[in-house]
């Protein structure tokens, strides 16, 4: 007895009715929460535009939020002090960025190595510890690690008088330099670190697992040592994964606010600490100076785009195995 089957432009129908139905909500929700922001973001970087002041025209646009052209972006590099705090901002994040990959890389890329190289159970005791801090709120590290950089009674100071040592103004000094590095800079640095290490560690083990074993076995035949075995094998397959986890930790490392925010007290001591985040939160909410800040942000995400661009470049590889 033949059984029907439909047809199959039937068949292609139901299945585009299906994706369109299923689809359509999801680009509803993007449309909405994602694109018209990003619009409204760019528009507002051409106004003087502020929600304190009555505008006029389409959207509050025009009237006392006055059309400014390009002015907005000209006034990020005058010589002003607007421009001043903008370039402060962007110094101190550069310095972070830069600081901060090489150090996750150099901490991340051998803890995963050796974490892979222990047997599976205590692998994944490791692995879990490690992970742990990536999920714990930010907010919530930013206090731990503030009671730790206590001037007067946090652990470290009271471990160095322990020690016959003067303690430190972690978070406020302004003076103190490690390698012309300001000390409040180096101390959210390590904390991060700490906080965010766990997510790269992962991901390393990851590419480490894909790596197929005959790979090693056929160098120590040949009488490669360890670290042979590394830089020669282990380090170019790994660099599909390095090249991601390179990216995304600049990405990250240009985003950092609330570690910013709550530890430094808004970028103290003198603004040794203000990173471009803190410094679009302050011009957008407390000066409430909407335009300049969606321009800043502007130049941010043009930034971010250009060094992913160029990391993406740099470490593209043609060859898979």
């Amino acid at each position: 007895m033949a059984v029907a089957t439909p047809k199959k432009g039937s068949l292609f129908r139901r299945q585009h009715l299906f994706a369109g139905v299923t689809l359509t909500p999801i680009m509803v929700y993007m449309m909405f929460f994602t694109m018209v922001p990003m619009v409204w973001g760019i528009l507002i970087t051409f106004f003087r535009y502020s929600p304190t002041r009555a505008g006029e025209g389409f959207l509050g646009l025009g009237g006392a939020n006055p059309f400014v052209g390009i002015n907005n972006y000209l006034d990020l590099f005058a010589n002003t002090p607007t421009g001043q705090l903008f370039r402060i901002s962007l110094k101190n994040t550069l310095i972070f960025s830069l600081l901060y990959l090489p150090l996750n890389l150099i901490v991340t890329l051998p803890l995963a190595v050796l974490i892979e190289s222990v047997s599976s159970r205590i692998k994944s005791f490791f692995r879990t510890i490690y992970f742990l801090p990536t999920v714990t709120s930010a907010v919530a590290v930013s206090l731990v690690w503030g009671v730790i950089y206590h001037p007067t009674f946090g652990l470290l100071n009271l471990g160095l008088r322990a020690l016959g040592f003067n303690g430190f103004a972690w978070l406020s000094d302004p003076n103190t330099r490690v390698l012309g590095i300001p000390l409040p800079m180096i101390c959210v640095l390590i904390t991060y670190l700490w906080s965010d290490m766990g997510y790269n560690i992962v991901i390393f083990m990851a590419g480490l697992q894909g790596i197929p074993d005959v790979y090693h076995e056929a160098a120590v035949v040949d009488g490669a040592n360890a670290w042979q075995r590394f830089r020669y094998i282990t380090l170019p397959l790994l660099r599909s994964t390095l090249t991601f986890v390179m990216v995304m930790t600049m990405l990250s490392s240009w985003q950092v606010f609330v570690l910013f925010f709550v530890m430094t007290n808004r970028g103290g001591p003198a603004n040794l600490t203000r990173v471009l985040v803190l410094h679009i939160y302050e011009t957008a909410f407390r000066y409430q100076e909407m335009g300049l800040a969606a321009t800043v942000a502007m130049v941010l995400f043009l930034i971010i785009m250009i060094t992913t661009l160029i990391q993406l470049k740099l470490l593209r590889k043609d060859w898979e195995y």
